[in-house]
């Protein structure tokens, strides 16, 4: 029994680490989107086709609006750049957190910075079908309102 708790634990702790690999892959590609198609594929590979987003309390639901988001985070942006804790498994809800921070600058050359919390859930395949991000500014995101 003792072998096959090792072997067991090995497999749960290699299943661990791809879905942090996985998860980690999503803020690069985010960033890498303002420059490059490929980066917006890859991030998109990264989600279900009926994925659920929410920004700031708004719900949206489909990979075209996740993608039509996505765009529309660059259009007045120079740069932007996530930065973040790590993703923590809750047991609680069987979703994945991190905190997070950005800095950005605009076009018109004025930086800025928001924090706040993702949540993730994965579906049996390990695609991303939910994700929440919780800003820690109220007004974040209310423009994408349904």
């Amino acid at each position: 029994y003792y072998t096959l708790d090792i072997i067991i634990l090995q497999k749960i702790l290699r299943v661990g680490t791809l879905i942090m690999e996985y998860l980690e892959r999503y803020f690069r590609l985010f960033d890498e989107t303002r420059t490059s198609e490929k980066a917006k594929e890859e991030l998109m590979s990264l989600f279900t086709d009926d994925v659920v987003f929410v920004l700031n309390g708004y719900t949206q639901s489909g990979k075209d609006k996740f993608r039509a988001f996505v765009t529309s985070v660059y259009e007045n942006l120079i740069d932007l750049k996530h930065m973040y804790e790590g993703w923590k498994l809750n047991e609680e809800t069987g979703r994945y957190e991190t905190n997070w921070a950005i800095c950005g600058k605009r076009k018109d050359q004025t930086v800025y910075t928001q924090t706040g919390v993702d949540i993730v859930e994965l579906d049996e395949n390990g695609k991303i079908k939910y994700i929440e991000n919780v800003p820690n500014d109220s007004n974040m995101f209310s423009d994408y309102k349904n």
